[in-house]
């Protein structure tokens, strides 16, 4: 077995000192807090973009009707759905380049292997 010390390995070294300092109190670890948003900033939100409910919807590969039970109140979007629409908002384009980048075929999932399957609204 080699002593030598990998690159990976001395990320993952550095990584744990800096948890080891955040549990210990001695330094602060950014962090990006996402509020819940009100039904009417969805709503606000999908009518800036001109775009009908399913329109939207299926722009942006969500569920029409979560979509209307989060703008009516009835729902409150989980953690993921409020980032989405937190990058919809502030870069809608970037969703949707996003989301018509073509899969790599015979790979796992990756940050740059292309988006996960999303199926269209028939199915």
């Amino acid at each position: 077995m080699s002593t030598e010390r990998t690159e990976a390995g001395l990320e993952i070294e550095k990584a744990l000192g800096e948890v080891l300092a955040h549990v210990r109190g001695e330094t602060a670890l950014p962090c990006r807090i996402v509020d819940d948003p009100a039904p009417g900033q969805i709503v606000a939100l999908r009518k800036r973009m001109k775009l009908s409910r399913q329109k939207f919807a299926d722009r942006f590969g969500l569920d029409a009707r979560a979509l209307q039970d989060w703008e009516q109140g009835r729902r409150v979007p989980d953690r993921a759905a409020r980032v989405l629409l937190t990058v919809i908002d502030s870069d809608p384009e970037a969703v949707v380049r996003a989301l018509a980048a073509p899969a790599t075929p015979n790979e796992g999932p990756t940050a740059s292997s292309g988006p996960l399957a999303v199926p269209d609204a028939a199915g």
